[in-house]
């Protein structure tokens, strides 16, 4: 494994969630939805919510997400 695949490993890799929106509010929903339903704490989803949504832009969010979960779009 490399450096570089390490770093961007995301804090729950076994999870995955699919969408095709660009818009960053559907990512966290859908990410939000997804650690739900791995029954991950609500406190570490407040966190991941938190730190997605005080984002001024979009591509930040977006790479946060990625960084909680597996995104395929």
């Amino acid at each position: 494994m490399t450096t570089e695949s390490r770093e961007c490993a995301p804090h729950y890799p076994d999870i995955y969630v699919h969408t095709e929106s660009d818009n960053p509010f559907a990512w966290v929903a859908a990410v939000r939805h997804a650690l739900r339903r791995a029954d991950v704490e609500h406190p570490e989803i407040e966190r991941f919510t938190q730190e997605a949504l005080t984002q001024d832009d979009p591509a930040t969010s977006r790479r946060i997400c990625r960084s909680w979960v597996r995104i395929e779009h």
